[in-house]
């Protein structure tokens, strides 16, 4: 089966309209544009596939999307209408990963990484009491101003990406 981007989107758009109601096969092939009329095979797989993804459930486990048996409905799940939601829908709020990094962490990083350079051992000192010395505040801004330089040569970042998962 080839998949068809425009016939899915419009079979979730017809389940999204009836949800948080269930719909039939017969009139989900009923609702979709006529364009679409001579796709009604394809319909069938498609409906299947959302279902193995999530984005579709149906309500009677003996159902299969070519079933045209009473009791066999269809519905669009949150993850299905999430898809169709240009934002993400709340799966990508409720997916936001909030990383936090404590600044002796981030002192630590740094200070491998000084004593690792090719800098001069009493430069590595000193630069390495000064990261000990700086509060918290300025080394959030310190780590700030690294992020946007690493944003600002993302070759940089990319080689550095490769070398580490090398």
């Amino acid at each position: 089966m080839k998949l068809n981007r425009l016939l899915q989107n419009a079979i979730l758009n017809v389940l999204s309209n009836h949800y948080p109601n269930t719909i039939d096969m017969g009139t989900l092939k009923q609702r979709l544009p006529s364009s679409f009329s001579d796709c009604q095979h394809l319909v069938d797989g498609t409906v299947q596939y959302f279902v193995e993804h999530g984005l579709v459930e149906h309500q009677n486990t003996k159902c299969t999307p070519s079933s045209q048996q009473q009791g066999c409905f269809y519905k669009a799940t949150a993850k299905g209408l999430d898809f169709l939601a240009d934002d993400g829908g709340l799966s990508a709020i409720l997916g936001t990963v909030t990383v936090k990094l404590h600044a002796d962490t981030i002192r630590d990083v740094l200070e491998a990484k000084i004593m690792e350079s090719d800098i001069p051992s009493e430069d590595k000192k000193h630069f390495v009491n000064t990261l000990k010395a700086l509060p918290g505040e300025a080394l959030k801004t310190f780590t700030n101003k690294l992020i946007e330089m690493a944003c600002d040569n993302p070759q940089a970042v990319f080689a550095s990406l490769i070398k580490l998962i090398s």
